[in-house]
């Protein structure tokens, strides 16, 4: 948590939640009791993001990780990037893990989503839960991946081999991507932005 003193978070304003961190300006991480949402750019790491969910009352906990597949199409994927409106995108991101921990009845739930270059094989999104029983955290692992591809302001962009060039990819399973602008949200800009951008959410169609 962070060292310096933030607001009082409340349970029904997501944005009052007390960021992680020493910068409040520019939050990366979030946590609350049960809950841990983080945007990064280093490597996911499986061990971190499960004990984020460890509890002796539960009898369960599933992890899902969204890797780079090396093609789209039949055409060949280089890398993956992923841009982000962090403020906004940690937000929904919260929301997301408050309503899915209280309708499964979870005892954690954690999701973490890399930002930048995600080479081929490696994971862009970590998804953990755990439940006293296993039913509950297979339901609620999916809702979260499906959640966030729907809603998290995470975008990717894919990089094509030969003269394919780089293409912003909408968050939809098997959606075509087109060439476009830098994506902007309203009147700001990209707040995290990786080397070559991204667009898509978490667990799209480059994905597991």
């Amino acid at each position: 948590m962070a060292t310096q003193q933030q607001p009082t978070q409340t349970d029904d304003d997501p944005a009052q939640a007390q960021p992680s961190q020493t910068n409040p300006a520019k939050p990366t991480e979030i946590s609350e009791p049960g809950i841990y949402v983080a945007l990064t750019h280093d490597h996911l790491n499986y061990q971190s993001v499960t004990d984020r969910v460890r509890s002796p009352e539960a009898g369960a906990i599933v992890i899902f990780a969204g890797t780079t597949r090396n093609n789209f199409n039949s055409l060949p994927v280089q890398h993956l990037s992923y841009t982000s409106y962090a403020p906004l995108a940690l937000r929904t991101m919260l929301t997301i893990c408050r309503s899915i921990l209280t309708k499964h009845g979870l005892k954690g739930i954690a999701m973490v989503h890399r930002l930048g270059v995600v080479p081929i094989g490696e994971e862009s999104i970590l998804i953990a839960v755990s439940s006293p029983h296993r039913q509950a955290a297979w339901r609620a692992g999916e809702e979260a991946l499906e959640e966030c591809k729907a809603k998290v302001e995470v975008w990717k962009r894919e990089e094509f081999g030969g003269e394919g060039g780089g293409v912003w990819r909408a968050n939809r399973d098997g959606a075509v991507g087109v060439k476009v602008d830098e994506p902007r949200i309203g009147k700001g800009e990209v707040d995290e932005k990786g080397d070559g951008g991204g667009s898509g959410n978490g667990g799209n169609d480059r994905e597991s």
